[in-house]
């Protein structure tokens, strides 16, 4: 990365999936890199299964934490159509990283709205660089649902500019010292993945 461009990266995907913890793993590299970082998040109807996203935004100098319709390096999805959603976030030769699983949201459970069938075949036309996996099957294998986001990041992380060092150590320092070992295996299932 040359070191005066802002990298701008979007994470997606639905309350309670831990979205939040991987935008502060993201921030908390960037920041072990020497990189100033600003973040910003929303948390549309979040404690009812609706969307989260994560904006985080780091470089030499970073003006505001918003990141630009068609300029994020990456996108991470922790659910598959949040990826579809938020795919306009994402510049054309960016990453995409999208975890297989399924959430039906409130509107498709209600008979309001329909979950695509074909999901999957959308991503794979919609995006060049992307990165399709199981990741909630990863974290259920480590033995913690609740690890898929970190799963995820750790394959987000090979398509950015951040050393592996600065990864493991904000891993460390963004979770509760006894979820530190979880996590650290989840980072690094992620990232063999790719």
């Amino acid at each position: 990365m040359n070191t005066d461009q802002t990298t701008s990266v979007v994470l997606v995907g639905v309350g309670g999936q831990g979205i939040l913890l991987a935008s502060e793993i993201v921030a908390q590299a960037a920041l072990k890199s020497g990189y100033q970082v600003k973040t910003n998040e929303v948390h549309g109807m979040a404690q009812r299964g609706g969307s989260v996203v994560a904006q985080i935004r780091y470089g030499k100098e970073v003006h505001s934490p918003l990141v630009t319709r068609g300029t994020a390096r990456a996108l991470g999805a922790l659910e598959r159509i949040e990826a579809l959603r938020f795919a306009d976030y994402l510049a054309p030769d960016g990453l995409v990283v999208v975890n297989s699983q399924m959430l039906v949201p409130v509107t498709v459970s209600t008979g309001l709205a329909k979950y695509p069938e074909d999901a999957e075949q959308r991503l794979r036309n919609k995006f060049k660089r992307l990165i399709y996996i199981d990741a909630a099957q990863k974290a259920v294998e480590l033995g913690d649902i609740r690890a898929v986001n970190v799963v995820t990041l750790g394959a987000l992380s090979t398509g950015l500019d951040l050393p592996l060092e600065v990864w493991h150590e904000a891993v460390a320092i963004s979770v509760k010292p006894r979820f530190k070992d979880l996590n650290m295996k989840a980072f690094d299932i992620g990232r063999s993945c790719v």
